[in-house]
């Protein structure tokens, strides 16, 4: 008001001033003029000082609230406030400075005013320091003395006399002002005629000015209805938000998206209405931040007037309010439902994916890994971030071979491919995959990944193997069986009359080649006996066998006819389980695998013997086709010899199959050994790397041991003493 009332003043002035210069300079005196507009302006001036002292009387009074708030609430926004007023006060006292300049007695008072604010000041900031630092207690002492009291006293009534003194100056300047217009007016009076005429130019003027001006509202009303169906052709929300929270402005698809139809249903109502309850914090922050000048993004849900649930995204920016130079909220909002739904979708399928026990991989056409599932990363040991971005090729295969290039090819021809492959783990473990590869396709046909599903099958393929050497050694026994039956028939009349011809040649050199022949006949018999204990079985005499002490009667051979070179370490617990069956057969066993192991290594080692009680559960009989549930006990025989190739350890156990040189093996030693364990129920694992030796594990199962008339003899007197 004081700002529009100075501006009429001012434009009065001017026309008066116009009037008197063109129209009624004979008239009108120039000493009465200027008189009257010097009125005028010192009237203004005294204005302005009585303004700038009243706001410097109200931001000091500010300044001390928000000073004590503080002091007592420690309050971060009541801190702020005082440092604003301190500021604002500061700036006021330099404007009163200015308006003062040409005034001697005004600026006497200031002089006396601006050092006793100054001292109020610090004041005002040691009790702030004193706060942080030693707290409250501490103030308030301080804002109890005499001192700081009188301080404020002081200045408010140097304000006051200034005040009163100004208004006072003021209130005659106006009488003044009065005076001289009263007079103006009379002079001017003797020129009313051209008055009279002035102000038909004038109205003429004002009239084309007036028409000037609908013309101008009308294109900007134009312009405003233009901007508005642009707006609400905009396929997006767009909102004006005022500080308060309530609503401005909305356009068409903002309404359609509320589910309203007039406007008049959301103006003026808080936005926050229709958004749903747990995102109204965060929306809440982001209108806050926006309305002290930033910008931000949001994504949150709303809930339209008809129950539509739809995800929103808000790109949220600060618009100035020109007239007190605050902001208000402009919002673009689009709907993001379609996308959310697609990404929970995605998301699901994802879970889907990482359900499955099967490794699921997808790689682009350069090899490239895309996707790998939780399955992947059971199935192989990478995670999926260790392996994204890398050639499957050089990951999961040792070389490419043939097998793999015809999968590629089959699949880039037809879209699809079946089949085993050969694998690689993280540990570098092989193993046995039955993999499907699909083609996939963009929108274009053009070719743009291949995705694998993986099944590992090793124990599948490991317990077919172990079915199909069973059989293979089934019928070569069966065969062997019968061989050893038509060898027998034929050497049972030669050794008959080889020990006829040494009765009826008693020379002695006729008794050397018929004792050499007589040794080969009966070497070849132990041979077929051999043959027909892996073929048939050998059904000994079963006792209870304890097997600690006959693994120290092993250990003890090994120490007295086995090279120095060769270190034997045993482990032989003596709480070992007992086993049922014929101490002969197992200790025969035993001797084949020691033997076996010293042979293995000819230059020295280690050779270990070991044993353990053990159960076997139903997984680890799973992985074994010979094996059953129950309890056992395991033999271990271990050396660092040379060790067997994958190949050569498939063929171990079969008769005739040797590795030694001619002479110093038949191959059957191993064979009747499995025969013999197969016998008591037991099984056999081989382990065994090339220049890292052997290891094999023999599983007999363990005797429940209430029987004491199947003991051995030998182990009798123990279990009686015991």
């Amino acid at each position: 008001m004081i700002k529009k009332w100075y501006r009429v003043q001012k434009l009065k002035a001017i026309f008066v001033l116009a009037l008197s210069v063109v129209f009624t300079n004979a008239v009108v005196s120039y000493s009465n003029t200027v008189k009257l507009i010097h009125n005028q302006q010192w009237v203004i001036s005294s204005y302005e000082v009585i303004t700038q002292v009243e706001s410097i009387q109200s931001l000091l009074k500010d300044t001390e609230t928000a000073q004590r708030n503080y002091l007592i609430t420690a309050d971060a926004d009541d801190l702020k406030t005082y440092v604003a007023a301190y500021q604002q006060t500061n700036h006021n006292i330099q404007i009163l400075s200015k308006l003062t300049a040409d005034n001697h007695q005004k600026q006497q008072w200031i002089s006396l005013l601006e050092p006793k604010i100054t001292s109020r000041l610090n004041i005002l900031q040691q009790e702030i320091y004193l706060r942080q630092n030693q707290g409250f207690e501490a103030v308030r002492l301080r804002i109890l003395s005499d001192k700081d009291n009188q301080s404020s006293k002081e200045i408010q009534q140097l304000i006051y006399d200034s005040l009163e003194v100004e208004q006072k100056l003021l209130q005659q300047g106006m009488q003044q002002s009065q005076a001289s217009s009263q007079k103006a007016i009379v002079t001017f009076f003797i020129a009313a005629i051209v008055d009279l005429v002035l102000v038909a130019l004038l109205y003429d003027l004002l009239w084309r000015y007036i028409r000037q001006l609908q013309q101008t509202e009308l294109a900007l009303r134009q312009s405003e209805n233009r901007l508005r169906a642009v707006i609400d052709a905009e396929p997006e929300c767009i909102k004006l938000i005022a500080r308060d929270g309530t609503l401005l402005e909305i356009n068409a698809e903002g309404l359609a998206m509320m589910e309203v139809e007039s406007p008049d249903v959301l103006i003026g109502k808080p936005i926050d209405a229709v958004i749903v309850p747990e995102y109204r914090a965060a929306f809440a922050d982001l209108h806050k931040n926006i309305c002290q000048g930033n910008k931000g993004t949001l994504e949150f849900e709303i809930v339209g007037f008809k129950g539509t649930r739809r995800y929103m995204e808000t790109y949220a920016v600060p618009l100035r309010n020109e007239s007190d130079g605050t902001f208000i909220h402009l919002a673009l909002m689009r709907d993001i439902t379609q996308q959310k739904q697609a990404e929970q979708k995605i998301r699901e399928q994802g879970l889907l994916l990482d359900v499955s026990t099967e490794g699921i991989l997808v790689r682009n056409i350069h090899n490239q890994i895309l996707f790998w599932n939780q399955g992947a990363e059971r199935l192989y040991g990478w995670k999926a971030e260790e392996v994204v971005g890398k050639n499957v090729l050089q990951l999961l295969y040792k070389d490419i071979s043939l097998q793999l290039e015809d999968a590629y090819l089959k699949v880039m021809n037809t879209g699809e491919w079946h089949g085993e492959l050969h694998q690689l783990t993280k540990e570098g473990k092989v193993i046995i995959v039955e993999s499907r590869w699909i083609l996939i396709r963009d929108d274009h046909g053009q070719t743009k990944s291949i995705l694998s599903v993986n099944t590992e099958i090793t124990q599948h393929k490991q317990l077919e193997a172990q079915l199909l050497r069973s059989q293979r050694l089934e019928s070569i026994g069966t065969l062997a069986g019968g061989i050893v039956h038509d060898l027998n028939n034929i050497l049972s009349p030669i050794l008959m009359s080889v020990q006829l011809l040494q009765k009826k040649l008693p020379d002695s050199q006729s008794q050397q080649i018929l004792q050499t022949l007589e040794n080969n006949v009966k070497r070849g018999a132990n041979l077929l006996k051999q043959v027909l204990s892996f073929a048939r079985g050998i059904e000994g005499k079963r006792t209870i066998v304890q097997i600690q002490p006959l693994m120290a009667e092993i250990e003890q051979i090994i120490a007295q006819t086995f090279p120095k070179s060769i270190i034997c370490q045993a482990d032989i617990p003596k709480n070992l389980w007992y086993v049922r069956g014929d101490i002969t057969q197992i200790h025969q066993v035993l001797i084949n695998l020691v033997v076996n192991a010293r042979d293995a290594m000819p230059s020295g080692g280690i050779l270990r013997i070991a044993a353990e009680n053990l159960v076997i559960g139903e997984h680890s009989a799973q992985i074994n086709i010979d094996a059953k549930v129950g309890s056992y006990v395991a033999i271990v025989v271990t050396d660092t010899g040379m060790g067997m190739s994958s190949e050569v350890q498939q063929r171990i156990f079969e008769p005739f199959f040797t590795t030694k040189e001619v002479g110093k093996g038949t191959g059957l030693g191993l064979s009747t050994a499995l025969g013999i364990i197969k016998n008591h129920g037991g099984f056999v694992n081989v382990y065994s790397q090339i220049g890292r030796g052997t290891q094999f594990t023999v599983y007999l199962p363990a005797s429940t041991f209430r029987d004491t008339s199947l003991l051995s003899p030998e182990f009798e007197s123990v279990i009686k003493d015991g």
